[in-house]
């Protein structure tokens, strides 16, 4: 049987369809998929992540360790309370690379201290991970804890907060009013990031497994759409964030998936896994690039189809699909450097035009790109 979150039965109640989804019982929609969409993109919606896993890092190298693991840096962070303005906790967007310097998954981790970190893992990926992470600890001895017993809620829109921050404790609620985006507070078990995967406002929540079903009703009854995995991946395509499994992989290099922006190259002397591979396709110039396509005509764009240049394969879609938004096909795809704007996609037997654009499509509810 699959795994599933402490919220199964507030999903069924609330007319959820479940599908499984990396190991878990998920909600896909509540009804429509659409509807969701609209609702985080205008006002606030609310998802169960809690298939997503927290995981803590601590000890007095465990900065050392995660500096040698991940390709951002995390001796760029302020530790929680330090001047000027007695700052909460911040947030770091890497990749976790392998040797060859291709992408294990993706992360965002959390300073929570000195030498006391937290990252959230991919669930579909979650044991890989922590195997991978428990390989190259050794010689750094931290001390790793698998927060099995606590789960998370995404919730976002333009009125995430206004809507989420009556529900949590008087206590935060002042730091919460002035929390940066990329930004964490805690207290006792709660734990309150202002991060999200859809392109707008909002704050990730993570708390103890048998507090979720409160935290959610509350949100429910002050106005929250419950939102499914459906919703989620639209939203997150139209942000132009990449999906782990399809737009980056242990085959390929974050230099043409678009994350290139998350390494740290400075300082030079900081040995990071998959480092030596990175600087070789560095002093190259890049056979690939990572883009945003926009269909020109009626047509779904879909995973894995080819893009056409000057009558040639010369890329294929990563991540494609239906823009509520923009209500015109769009998609994420690897392409030869040589492509310049108009292209095509070959969808089903036929060459549709599409041409190059720029993610993200949308943020904060603007449309980013020319149409």
């Amino acid at each position: 049987m699959a795994h599933r979150t402490p919220l199964f039965a507030a999903h069924q109640a609330a007319g959820a369809r479940m599908v499984p989804f990396g190991g878990w019982d998920m909600p896909v929609n509540y009804g429509s998929q659409i509807e969701e969409h609209h609702a985080v993109r205008r006002a606030v919606g609310v998802f169960d992540v809690s298939h997503m896993r927290a995981v803590d890092i601590s000890g007095p190298r465990a900065t050392d360790f995660l500096r040698y693991l991940l390709a951002n840096d995390v001796a760029r962070l302020p530790t929680p309370g330090e001047a000027p303005d007695n700052a909460p906790g911040k947030a770091l967007y890497s990749c976790m690379l392998n040797e060859q310097g291709g992408v294990i998954d993706d992360l965002i981790l959390y300073k929570r201290g000195t030498d006391s970190y937290r990252l959230v893992l991919n669930a579909a990926t979650t044991d890989s991970d922590l195997d991978w992470i428990q390989t190259q600890a050794a010689p750094f001895a931290p001390v790793i804890t698998r927060r099995d017993d606590l789960a998370m809620l995404a919730v976002q829109g333009p009125e995430a907060r206004a809507t989420a921050i009556p529900l949590l404790p008087a206590g935060l609620r002042a730091t919460l009013e002035q929390l940066k985006p990329f930004s964490a507070c805690e207290q006792d078990e709660l734990f309150v990031a202002r991060t999200g995967y859809t392109g707008e406002d909002g704050f990730e929540i993570i708390l103890p497994n048998d507090q979720v079903a409160d935290l959610w009703q509350h949100l429910l009854d002050a106005g929250a759409r419950p939102c499914g995995l459906g919703a989620r991946d639209t939203l997150r395509l139209e942000a132009g964030m990449n999906l782990s499994g399809q737009d980056m992989g242990p085959e390929v290099s974050p230099l043409v998936s678009g994350l290139g922006w998350t390494i740290a190259w400075e300082p030079p002397e900081r040995d990071f896994i998959g480092r030596a591979a990175l600087e070789r396709q560095r002093k190259e110039p890049l056979a690939q690039r990572f883009v945003g396509i926009l269909l020109l005509e009626r047509g779904v764009l879909r995973h894995g189809q080819p893009v056409i240049f000057n009558d040639q394969v010369a890329g294929e879609l990563t991540s494609g699909g239906f823009s509520p938004t923009l209500e015109r096909s769009i998609g994420l795809a690897r392409v030869a450097a040589a492509v310049t704007d108009d292209c095509q996609v070959e969808i089903r037997g036929r060459r549709l035009a599409a041409r190059l654009v720029k993610p993200p499509f949308v943020r904060h509810g603007e449309i980013k790109i020319p149409l």
